[in-house]
């Protein structure tokens, strides 16, 4: 293996171990020393001009450095250390020793988008802009039911739930009255009452694979697949025998659920451009009138 490949691989194995805010701050460092030197350099070409140049030898920058390629295949690297750290990719396992949960939470900062697997902690990347819309209007719907309902509480990243052997992080999870006291202030200790996944094509394998099985095996009441790429929402309820059946919504499209009383979803909703208005979408699932909802609206605006 060449020098230059072997320098980029240590490069590359030093990143892996960084948290995706210090990823972005090492490639700026990468690039601000970069751009340091060719102007350091320059300047030196301009200041002084070495005797042995003058001899007849390369006087150009890029000669001097041996050809232009060279440049080229600088910036090259700078670039191939951007792809592989910031390109889309499978999960990417970020650490060389097991950790336990607690070093995990006090490793992982706001902005950290990772998870807790088996003691090794899991990236994963950025949500899109489609998904953070369906997560923020399921939230704010699904959470002022629950708010005057009493029902319990609604959490939405950055905030972790830890299994058996796992701390995961649902786009959206649901804890009942009587399980408040599993509320932590950063973590909640034990299964949720409910637990929302959103796909992205990024996340597929790992939403419909291990994670339906740890939340199975963890007991959570009601698990919901929401994809939007496919257009398609799965509504899994756990049987008595601690297993998961697919429940399919009513034939016009509403599914009921058990672990939020009275709350129902028409599931066309979720793939309306724009998303439906909260306040207009819980005056129909509590069946107020629509009169009264765009009133309310009216005056949200100062109408």
């Amino acid at each position: 293996m060449e020098t230059r490949d072997v320098a980029f691989q240590q490069v590359l194995d030093i990143a892996e171990m960084l948290s995706p805010g210090e990823q972005v701050e090492l490639i700026e460092i990468i690039s601000r020393r970069l751009m340091e030197r060719r102007r350091s350099e320059a300047a030196a070409d301009i200041r002084e001009p070495r005797a042995d140049y003058r001899a007849g030898r390369p006087t150009s920058l890029a000669q001097r450095r041996g050809t232009a390629a060279d440049v080229v295949m600088e910036e090259s690297l700078r670039r191939q250390l951007l792809e592989v750290l910031l390109a889309p990719m499978e999960p990417r396992k970020m650490t060389r020793h097991l950790v336990t949960y607690e070093e995990f939470l006090a490793w992982a900062d706001e902005d950290t988008l990772a998870e807790w697997v088996n003691g090794e902690v899991v990236m994963y990347s950025p949500a899109s802009k489609r998904h953070q819309e369906i997560g923020l209007f399921l939230a704010q719907v699904i959470g002022l039911h629950v708010e005057y309902s009493g029902a319990g509480k609604i959490l939405v990243p950055p905030f972790q739930m830890k299994l058996a052997q796992s701390g995961r992080e649902p786009d959206l999870l649901f804890v009942a009255r009587t399980n408040l006291g599993r509320l932590k202030e950063t973590y909640l200790d034990g299964p949720a009452d409910l637990t929302v996944e959103i796909v992205s094509p990024e996340s597929v394998g790992r939403d419909r694979g291990v994670k339906f099985y740890e939340y199975e095996q963890a007991g959570i009441p009601e698990y919901w697949l929401i994809d939007p790429q496919t257009k398609r929402a799965e509504f899994y309820q756990l049987t008595a025998a601690d297993q998961y059946r697919l429940v399919q919504p009513d034939a016009e499209g509403i599914y009921r659920s058990v672990v939020l009383s009275d709350f129902w979803l028409r599931v066309e909703w979720l793939w309306q451009e724009p998303l439906p208005s909260p306040i207009r979408t819980l005056a129909e699932i509590v069946g107020m009138a629509p009169s009264l909802a765009e009133a309310f609206e009216r005056a949200l605006a100062g109408g």
